[in-house]
């Protein structure tokens, strides 16, 4: 277990293991992954570099999207509706599933 440390003290003790902190001012951390997106919002990044390795940790209000922006375009194109907000809506109920979002929006606007 650590002594009670001053965070000045811990910070003079991790340089002197090569590891420095330093915070990140950022409004939204986006991760695209092979199923979606997961967007955190009001993150609390802090970059940390041990001895040359770069390690970003990040914690925030998060949701997960079903989707990407790619997505979110193709269905547009295709289904001819230009309401993004509907076709986010749309996608988040069909889990993501293309077609099945270019289907509903085109039976809505039929």
């Amino acid at each position: 277990m650590l002594p009670n440390l001053t965070p000045e003290k811990m910070e003079k003790l991790l340089k002197q293991l090569g590891i420095t902190t330093e915070p990140i001012e950022a409004e939204e951390v986006i991760i695209k992954t092979k199923a979606g997106e997961i967007k955190i919002k009001n993150p609390e990044v802090v970059k940390t570099n041990i001895k040359g390795k770069i390690v970003f940790q990040v914690s925030g209000e998060f949701e997960e999207e079903p989707y990407t922006d790619d997505d979110i375009k193709l269905v547009m194109e295709e289904s001819g509706c230009d309401d993004v907000e509907l076709v986010k809506k749309t996608l988040k109920e069909t889990n993501g599933d293309i077609v099945e979002a270019i289907m509903r929006l085109k039976q809505s606007t039929a």
